[in-house]
Formats: C-alpha cells, structure tokens, sequence
C-alpha cells in the first residue's frame, strides 16, 4: 500500500458523513451543495452553489457523490466569467444556470475546470483540463492531463480521451472492463491514506 498523505487537522473541517472540507476552499452557497460521503474537498477548489435561476427562483445545486476528490486549484460551476461558472442556457431572453450531478468514486485533478452537465460513477479527469459546458461524461471514463473537452460533448463509458481542440481532443482507447473495480479500490484507498498529520 503507498504511503500515506498527510494534512494539518485544523486546515479541514470533517463532517459527520466523513466529508474532509478544506478551511482554504472556496464553498459559496454551501446549503445548495450536496456530499455524499467521504469526499474531499481540496485547498483553493472553488464550488459555486448559490448561483440562482431565473423565474420560480431555485438555486443551482451540485452533487457529489461518494469517494470524491475535488483536487487542489480545481474551479467548479461557478462565478461570472465564462471559464469558472455552472452550466447555463438563454432560454426566450431569461438566463439560467443547471444543477451538475457527479457520481460516486470520481476523482478530479488539481487546477482543472469543470462545467460538465453530469459526470458518471468511477470517472478519472487529469489535471489541467477543462470540462466544457453541458458535457456529459459517462461511466468508468478517463480523461487524461491537459485534456480540453469541448462544450456539449458526450464521453462514452470506459473510453479514454486526451488532447486539446488544437490538438485534436479525441477518443484514445477503450478501457478494460475491470475500471469500475480498479476505480473504487483507488478512490477508497486515496480517501485511507488521507490521514490528519496532528491525531
């Protein structure tokens, strides 16, 4: 087993469910986002929940599942530049903002951008990428490092994609059947060595 990954108890709050919330974490409009558990949330990761939808008035919510990690750095819905917000659509002159739904068992890389729509279960996204809008990234998927995925795009489950839009973002290669279970083992072991350095 690695070794593990220490970190000062007084920088993260830890929920009853297990949740590590890092105090150097950007967390707007926490009562619209949801942990499922065992999810890290890292130092300088930024997630937007209090951004509100026109009309009736319901707030955007982010889930997350599970066994996640939000690495260090990592922008999620939010704020109001076009490379850091939730997804949105201009809907007859009103603009809206949609809820991003993410599985259990997803780990998402320092300093990348996510505006997916909706991210799978046992999902693996790099660091440095960014995730366009409405993005819909299915089970089991891999994206690599420094990957762009364009707006509106679907990530087939167990496919791995690399590449930029001037590089060609692409499909690269299927993956082996036994991701799911690779997947799990990681993200459960990642969240053990976790471990505060001051017990």
């Amino acid at each position: 087993m690695e070794p593990p990954i220490y970190y000062s108890k007084a920088e993260f709050i830890e929920t009853d469910t297990g949740n590590k919330v890092s105090r150097r974490a950007t967390i707007a409009g926490p009562q619209n986002i949801i942990l499922g558990g065992k999810t890290i949330i890292s130092s300088g990761a930024i997630i937007r929940g209090d951004l509100r939808r026109t009309g009736p008035g319901h707030a955007v919510v982010i889930s997350l599942g599970r066994y996640c990690l939000v690495g260090e750095g990592c922008v999620m819905s939010l704020s109001v530049t076009l490379s850091d917000r939730p997804p949105y659509k201009t809907y007859r002159g009103n603009f809206n903002y949609y809820p991003m739904k993410i599985g259990d068992h997803v780990h998402i890389g320092a300093n990348s951008v996510v505006e997916a729509a909706q991210i799978g279960n046992h999902v693996e996204i790099g660091k440095n990428c960014v995730i366009g809008k409405f993005t819909i990234i299915k089970d089991c998927a891999r994206i690599a490092d420094n990957t762009i995925i364009p707006p509106n795009t679907v990530v087939p489950a167990l496919s791995l994609f690399s590449g930029s839009p001037g590089g060609f973002c692409r499909f690269v290669e299927d993956l082996p059947e036994s991701t799911q279970e690779m997947v799990e083992a990681q993200t459960k072991q990642y969240y053990t060595r976790f471990q505060p350095l001051d017990r």
